[in-house]
């Protein structure tokens, strides 16, 4: 190292060596070993054509490794905003996410190549998912991730039976090394790529998500039973007389939520909200909710679902059912004429559905009285009809608050896929969001707001549902597209959600308002679970929490045992409650054993689990809408540019929501100027399976 620190300019190994004078044959081979190790070690860095140098150690960072489908990579590290970017020749060896340290650039902004990966710290991949090839006698990996861009050879001694073009999934042997090519073997045959499914099955592999159950969960949740036990009913408000009832969409098989609503003779509204006690059968660190806590959240893909928790238990004991006895946690909130919650509060109780019925069903009854559809369900349901009529009226009074309070409302189209026998797209059709989606949703919003008020007031250790406003990074990028398109954002450098709606209303009957809601909604923060609570930008509340979705959401369940530990503490005797802390502060509190450290890591876990599903959900989609393009080649359609880079334009089509590529190289007329929102008729051109790429020509 005193070497180093003398010489003012790089030093080869034979420099170095005769600084200390090195002479034998044995002497010089050691100094290259321990030159190596010092090179990989990070204290130097070696250059083929100028030798080592010293590495100043205050340079050195490390932090999460993010590539991009083009080869280059970022580097996340600290807690800021700015990432280092590293170029292709450096992450060779490199896998998406791996932590790896790297020298900064000392030259300033804008010289990005000077940055330089010195070592990978902590491999964060432990297997690939990919297409079996074959080159004379070798076997390689294509690797399903558009992120690896590694040659990878395939271990000849254990195949697996597998067929050359199959999907399989592999585990990785060796690492790659700048000498040498990544080593897996194959551990499971996936299927081929047409296979019906294949695409989530091989998403969930990519993440390593499991999607079944031990035999020790599934006999866990089978030995709860079907019924609800009367020894469960004991102590619990009885509301099986009211007429609660679930609504959903026609294909639901787990129904959480039930309501009821009733207009008091003071003119106030009562809102009777029922979500499904998961609590009283998922407890703390049992079988169940360890595998719940872990998965965190269900996911949804077109025509499938991966459970947070076994069917058996989903479908039924916390399915609140027509007919049929069910526990639950109710939040019982009183709302006056201006559609302001003025007080609430939460029990225990057992509900007795009165119906299931579809969103069309009680829009029907809400809206279309007249038609055959409204006229079948009061001729099967008689009884409900009145709270039908009631539910929404209470929604007419808090649709007024809600624009009063200033929630965004970006009015985004989704889309359905309709799928064939073969679990693939055969036509996709807009979601039509009628007033009984709103209505429904109106209420699970007040009851989400009374369970963040009420963990907020009793200083619970907890989960909030927080959601920021914009970066001034996101809000310097919209606030230059909007002023190419001669808008302009209200609320200076920290607007609100009200200036939001008025920008929204204001572009309504613009023919590029999709591409400008599109931007806005770019614009926003990403919401997350925190036990701090920072109130919800979106939304326009001061404090918002998840209730209504234990059953697919665990930071939900949480807040479900949070209240019930809160009521029961309330329902003891002052000698209990010191005993019960005294017990608690040596045996942990089995009802709620958490604390605010224990809330902070929830938070980030959940909070990871819910952008993982989002983004696997997205990796099916995009696998099953190129797939859908594939016969469509050669045919036109109307889109919109939504996006422009040095290397093309993509484009969004307005019928379908498909978002493709115009390369650079395919514009006809290289002298004209594109910019986000402009209409073009485009003409499909290829698929790329394998990148889920879609490439389009300008007609």
């Amino acid at each position: 190292m005193k070497v180093f620190a003398k010489s003012k300019h790089n030093l080869n190994r034979e420099q170095v060596a005769e600084a200390l004078d090195l002479d034998s044959a044995e002497d010089r081979e050691a100094l290259r070993r321990r030159l190596r190790a010092m090179e990989r070690d990070g204290q130097l860095m070696f250059n083929k054509h100028n030798g080592y140098s010293l590495i100043d150690q205050n340079l050195l960072v490390s932090g999460s490794v993010s590539i991009h489908p083009d080869g280059f990579a970022f580097v996340s590290y600290s807690d800021t905003e700015k990432d280092l970017f590293l170029p292709a020749n450096q992450v060779s060896n490199v896998f998406d996410g791996d932590i790896v340290q790297v020298l900064m650039s000392p030259s300033g902004a804008g010289q990005r190549s000077f940055n330089k990966l010195i070592k990978v710290l902590e491999r964060q991949t432990t297997h690939i998912v990919g297409e079996l090839k074959r080159k004379g006698d070798s076997y390689y990996l294509v690797p399903e991730s558009s992120k690896l861009a590694l040659k990878i050879d395939v271990d000849q001694q254990h195949m697996m039976d597998a067929k050359v073009g199959q999907l399989v999934n592999t585990e990785i042997l060796e690492y790659p090394t700048f000498r040498q090519n990544t080593f897996v073997q194959i551990i499971e045959v996936l299927g081929d790529p047409q296979d019906p499914g294949i695409e989530i099955t091989v998403a969930l592999h990519r993440h390593g998500i499991l999607e079944g159950w031990t035999d020790e969960e599934f006999d866990y949740a089978e030995d709860l039973g079907t019924e609800v036990a009367e020894t469960d009913k004991l102590g619990r408000a009885d509301y099986r007389h009211l007429p609660f009832m679930t609504i959903d969409g026609a294909d639901a098989r787990d129904f959480d939520d039930a309501v009821y609503c009733e207009r008091k003779k003071s003119g106030e509204w009562r809102l009777m909200v029922a979500i499904a006690d998961v609590s009283h059968y998922v407890r703390p660190d049992d079988v169940l909710d360890i595998e719940a806590q872990t998965r965190a959240t269900s996911i949804y893909f077109p025509g499938h679902v991966v459970p947070m928790l076994p069917e058996t238990l989903s479908n039924g004991l916390c399915s609140l059912n027509p007919n049929v006895d069910r526990l639950a946690i109710v939040c019982d909130m009183t709302i006056n004429a201006k559609g302001i919650v003025t007080s609430s509060e939460f029990s225990e109780g057992v509900i007795h559905s009165h119906a299931r019925l579809t969103y069309d069903q009680a829009n029907a009854v809400a809206v279309q009285r007249q038609s055959k559809m409204a006229r079948d369900v009061a001729n099967s349901n008689p009884n409900i009809i009145e709270h039908i009529k009631n539910l929404h009226e209470l929604y007419n009074v808090l649709i007024p608050a809600r624009s009063k309070r200033g929630a965004i409302d970006f009015d985004t189209q989704e889309l359905k896929f309709n799928l064939d026998k073969n679990k693939k797209i055969a036509t996709m059709s807009p979601v039509i969001r009628n007033d009984a989606h709103k209505m429904i949703e109106e209420f699970m919003l007040c009851a989400n707001v009374a369970t963040a008020n009420f963990l907020d007031e009793h200083k619970i250790p907890s989960l909030f549902r927080s959601h920021d406003g914009p970066t001034d990074k996101k809000l310097t990028a919209l606030r230059e597209f909007l002023s190419e398109k001669g808008l302009t954002l209200g609320g200076g450098d920290k607007p609100t959600s009200q200036h939001y709606n008025q920008l929204l209303t204001k572009i309504v009957d613009r023919g590029d308002a999709s591409i400008i809601r599109t931007m806005l909604l770019r614009s926003q923060s990403q919401a997350d679970y925190s036990p701090k609570n920072d109130g919800h930008f979106g939304l326009a509340y001061d404090a918002y929490a998840h209730f209504t979705s234990p059953i697919r959401r665990y930071p939900d369940l949480l807040a479900h045992r949070a209240i019930r530990a809160k009521m029961a503490d309330k329902k003891k005797s002052t000698f209990q409650r010191l005993k019960s802390r005294i017990v608690s502060r040596g045996a942990g509190n089995v009802a709620y054993p958490y604390n605010k450290k224990d809330m902070k890591e929830l938070g980030i876990h959940c909070s990871n689990q819910s952008r993982q599903a989002d983004e696997v959900s997205r990796e099916v989609e995009n696998w099953l809408k190129c797939q859908y393009m594939q016969k469509f080649n050669g045919q036109t359609f109307n889109a919109t540019i939504s996006g422009v880079a040095n290397f093309g334009l993509f484009v969004e089509l307005d019928q379908m929501g498909i978002e493709g590529l115009i390369h650079s190289t395919n514009l006809s007329d290289q002298g004209k100027d594109y910019e986000l929102g402009d209409k073009l008729e485009v003409v499909m051109n290829k698929v790329d399976m394998q990148q889920r790429k879609i490439d389009f020509l300008i007609k």
